[in-house]
């Protein structure tokens, strides 16, 4: 069950006058004005590390997110330990969320990390999931969506390794936030020797096999649909072809 179908979402409602500075001071893009559709966000550890990614959707009284289920509870307690005195008030909401593919519907908004993945709607009783589980994955592999739970790891995982830039989750212009400093100074190197990569695999392997080449550790397989996979690389030690297992990692990318 992909961590985006829709029964796997939860929704963060944020109401106060200070709720838009609040998530200012925590979230790596700005908090989008009202009527200007979804944001895709991060709040990373003081030590730049990836904790929690969602949608945020400003509607001018609350701020919604739209976040993965298991990241919700971890996800409110983060919040909640930096609200300090500030007016906010956070709450699990029981706003529905639906997802789909093809024309957008009124009320429905474009899914800001890739035109492919459609459109998120939310609260809006009658309209059609069109949710495919193996669809999703085929597409999120296709256009190097990462997703919480395969190559997301909280603690663990560094944004811009895995692409946010790209899939307009980080703002360098927006000022200050936590973990913003480890970020910034990855965005500046030459470039990043670690990262997300599309590969193709020929032969049988699973998710979580090692990648070697040369008898040396390159990386992991991480989420596969066919023979098409995504894999964390080191790039300073991938080659063409690589091993995972019994099967063949080829490397174009």
């Amino acid at each position: 069950m992909g961590n985006d179908q829709p029964q796997n979402r939860k929704i963060i409602q944020i109401t106060g006058s200070d709720r838009e500075k609040f998530l200012q001071g925590l979230t790596t893009n700005a908090v989008p004005p009202v009527g200007d559709g979804l944001r895709y966000t991060a709040i990373l550890s003081p030590q730049g590390k990836y904790l929690a990614d969602f949608f945020m959707l400003n509607r001018g009284d609350d701020v919604l997110l739209d976040v993965d289920a298991d990241l919700a509870a971890p996800l409110m307690q983060r919040l909640s330990m930096y609200k300090l005195r500030a007016d906010v008030a956070l709450s699990l909401s029981d706003i529905s969320v639906a997802v789909g593919y093809g024309a957008q519907p009124d009320g429905a908004f474009a899914d800001p990390r890739d035109a492919a993945l459609g459109w998120r709607a939310y609260d809006q009783s009658g309209l059609p999931n069109s949710w495919d589980a193996e669809g999703w994955k085929t597409t999120r592999i296709a256009h190097l969506i990462p997703e919480h739970g395969s190559e997301l790891i909280p603690n663990d995982s560094y944004i811009l390794e895995l692409g946010f830039e790209r899939l307009n989750g980080v703002d360098f212009k927006k000022g200050c936030y936590v973990g913003q400093e480890v970020t910034a100074r990855m965005k500046h190197k030459t470039e990043l020797r670690k990262g997300l990569a599309r590969v193709k695999i020929s032969g049988a392997t699973e998710e979580g096999t090692t990648i070697t080449a040369d008898g040396r550790e390159v990386g992991r397989i991480h989420s596969i649909a066919g023979d098409q996979a995504l894999a964390y690389l080191r790039f300073d030690r991938a080659q063409p072809v690589m091993q995972a297992g019994a099967a063949e990692v080829h490397f174009t990318e």
